[in-house]
C-alpha cells in the first residue's frame, strides 16, 4: 500500500458517501458492512457506530470506537501496517469508526498463518504492538489473511485501557529479547513522543489522560527491557474463545 493509496483510502473513510449494505454476523456490537463512494473512488468499509457498542463495566461506554482508531493511528507512527485504514466519523447511524474492509482468506486465521508459515515478522510486531496497546481481545480470529497475502490485525476496540487487560493467544514471544527492528522502532517511537509529534494530539483526543501515561510506561518498559512482555505471575491471560 503506497502512500498516496493510503491517503486516498483515508480521504474516502472519512468523506466519501455511506451506503449501508447489512450487517456483519459473530459482532458483539453493531458492525455494519458499507459501501463508501467518493468521486470515481469507492471501495467496502466497516462501519462500528457508537451507538451500537454494547456497554461494558471496565470501559468507558462509547469510547470502543475510538480505540479502534487509536489502534490504527499506533499502527502508522510505529510504521508496520499491520491495521487496515481506520477513521472517526458521523454516519448514518451517527459517530463511528470507519475501516477498510480487509477482503480475506474466510478459512485463515492467526494458527493457521503460524502453521503455514511466512508470516512471523508480522506475528511478532503484532505480540509487541498488542502489547503496547494493552489489547483484552487478542483471537486468533482477530487476524485476517488478506487476498494480498498480508496479515491484516481487525477488531480493536478493547485497547488501551489504563490497568493491565492484556488477554492474547500470541504467548509465544514472552520474555525473549525484542527482534532489532521491532526495538529500533518502539525506540523511535518513544523518541517522537518525547519530541511532542502531532501523532500524540491525536491520540490525545481519542484516549483519556491516564491512558496516555499508561501506554507510556508500557512503551518505556519495552524499549528499556529490550524484552517482549513477560508472562503474568498467575499464568496466560488467553481469551475464549482463542478463535
Amino acid at each position: 500500500m503506497t502512500e498516496l493509496n493510503v491517503a486516498s483510502i483515508l480521504s474516502l473513510l472519512a468523506q466519501g458517501e455511506i451506503e449501508v449494505q447489512g450487517m456483519l454476523p459473530y459482532s458483539s456490537n453493531y458492525t455494519l458492512l458499507t459501501l463508501v463512494r467518493q468521486g470515481d473512488l469507492q471501495g467496502l468499509a466497516v462501519y462500528k457506530p457508537r451507538r451500537g457498542e454494547r456497554p461494558l463495566w471496565d470501559f468507558p461506554r462509547g469510547t470502543l470506537c475510538q480505540r479502534e482508531v487509536a489502534a490504527y493511528v499506533l499502527n502508522e507512527a510505529l510504521g508496520w501496517q499491520l491495521v487496515p485504514p481506520t477513521v472517526l466519523r458521523d454516519g448514518p447511524y451517527g459517530v463511528g469508526s470507519m475501516q477498510l474492509f480487509i477482503d480475506s482468506d474466510e478459512q485463515a486465521h492467526l494458527f493457521t498463518m503460524q502453521k503455514e508459515g511466512g508470516y512471523e515478522d508480522q506475528i511478532e510486531r503484532l505480540a509487541a504492538f498488542d502489547v503496547l496497546a494493552n489489547n483484552a481481545d487478542r483471537k486468533s480470529g482477530h487476524c485476517l489473511k488478506g487476498s494480498d497475502n498480508r496479515l491484516w490485525a481487525i477488531d480493536h476496540g478493547i485497547c488501551f485501557h489504563s490497568e493491565y487487560k492484556l488477554r492474547t493467544v500470541l504467548w509465544d514471544y514472552a520474555g525473549k529479547p525484542l527482534r532489532p527492528d521491532i526495538l529500533a522502532d518502539l525506540t523511535a517511537l518513544r523518541d517522537a513522543w518525547c519530541a511532542g509529534e502531532s501523532t500524540y494530539d491525536l491520540l490525545d483526543q481519542l484516549l483519556a489522560e491516564d491512558e496516555m501515561r499508561a501506554m507510556r510506561r508500557r512503551l518505556d518498559k519495552l524499549v528499556g527491557s529490550g524484552r517482549h512482555h513477560a508472562e503474568p505471575g498467575q499464568g496466560r491471560n488467553i481469551p475464549w474463545p482463542p478463535v
